[in-house]
């Protein structure tokens, strides 16, 4: 059975034996990436890449030592329990793709979270959702100034009136912060979708609820497309409905 190297180092092609030149090597993380029967994993940006568990074994002790502290790294039970962990979540892929494929980034971290709660590790479990949940809002900030710039032009004219009438400009930032935490922990949920096309929707002297209304039909039109948009449905509308809590409880939003 030849040997992935051997598939590197084999004679060239004849066109570029022709042309004088040698073909350019193949990279082992490209054929392992494509090669039939192996685990490939789906990245945020859509690039597919080789299946690492190692990858998943770190992600997991950074879970336990943010919990149990930078000591805990040299406990033996902690290896002990990363290494059965990993193995879980590998074992899942095995089962559910015998013949090999692709799994999507967010999945694998799904995973993780199910093999914490079953093995009873429901402190470390608590930690790693707050860490994805902190990571997707970062990744959310990073791509809201882009957007902002991009919306700058058709919001930079509106005015939102407030319960108490008075008129302030359109907070875009706000919006971002507050669609992007929505979305946060959302496979396949894109922030950017829902403001833009909430965003086309405004006018000057929108009202605040008129506002939050916006956005929550703009993310209940996309549930057809993706499921989890019902999640940032629930979530929009459940900030509208603290806000008008607080509205009649007379406390202002910080």
């Amino acid at each position: 059975m030849e040997q992935i190297s051997d598939i590197s180092s084999s004679a060239p092609e004849p066109a570029a034996r022709a042309a004088g030149k040698a073909p350019s090597p193949l990279s082992s993380s490209s054929i392992a990436a494509t090669a039939p029967g192996q685990l490939k994993v789906i990245k945020r940006n859509g690039t597919v890449v080789p299946y690492d568990e190692s990858k998943i074994a770190i992600a997991i002790t950074k879970a336990f030592l943010h919990v149990e502290g930078p000591a805990a790294a040299a406990s033996g039970r902690i290896h002990q329990t990363v290494s059965a962990l990993t193995a879980m979540v590998i074992d899942t892929f095995r089962r559910r793709m015998p013949s090999g494929g692709s799994v999507h980034i967010e999945d694998i971290q799904d995973q993780v979270e199910l093999a914490l709660m079953r093995q009873g590790e429901h402190a470390i479990a608590r930690s790693y959702v707050i860490y994805r949940e902190d990571r997707a809002r970062e990744r959310a900030a990073r791509k809201a100034p882009a957007a902002t710039v991009a919306a700058a032009d058709t919001t930079s004219g509106i005015t939102v009136v407030h319960p108490d009438g008075s008129r302030r400009p359109l907070d875009l930032a706000r919006l971002h912060t507050l669609v992007g935490e929505a979305c946060a922990g959302l496979k396949d949920v894109e922030p950017k979708l829902i403001l833009d096309e909430a965003l086309r929707n405004l006018y000057d002297g929108v009202s605040s609820a008129d506002l939050n209304t916006a956005l929550v039909i703009t993310a209940r039109t996309l549930v057809e497309r993706e499921p989890n948009y019902t999640y940032a449905t629930a979530r929009l509308l459940l900030d509208g409905l603290r806000t008008e809590a607080l509205g009649f409880l007379g406390i202002a939003e910080a």
